[in-house]
């Protein structure tokens, strides 16, 4: 069984236990939330699309860490004009692991 949910803009395929990587959530570890947004849900056989949603269905979960992700830097040049800037950023993020899903 796995369903397919939406947050921070983007969708996940999501199964029990599965761990995944989402943008920030509020809440400490160890806290539980829940995933209303979900666009698919597939149980063997039987599949169930939402248009947009589906009504009724949850996905629950855990927080297991907020972390943050890789630096990326944005690094720009003017030639010949003696600029240049340098900029990092590093994302926020929440590691989640999938309890359950329930329809």
């Amino acid at each position: 069984m796995f369903a397919v949910i939406k947050t921070g803009g983007k969708q996940y395929r999501v199964a029990a236990d599965d761990k995944i990587t989402v943008m920030t959530l509020e809440g400490q570890p160890g806290d539980k939330i829940t995933f209303g947004e979900v666009l698919m849900l597939v149980d063997g056989e039987s599949t169930k699309v939402g248009a947009p949603l589906l009504a009724g269905a949850t996905v629950a979960a855990e927080i297991v860490e907020q972390a943050r992700g890789p630096k990326v830097i944005a690094f720009k040049k003017r030639r010949r004009k003696n600029s240049k800037r340098k900029r990092g950023h590093r994302q926020d993020l929440t590691i989640v692991r999938i309890t359950g899903i329930h329809a």
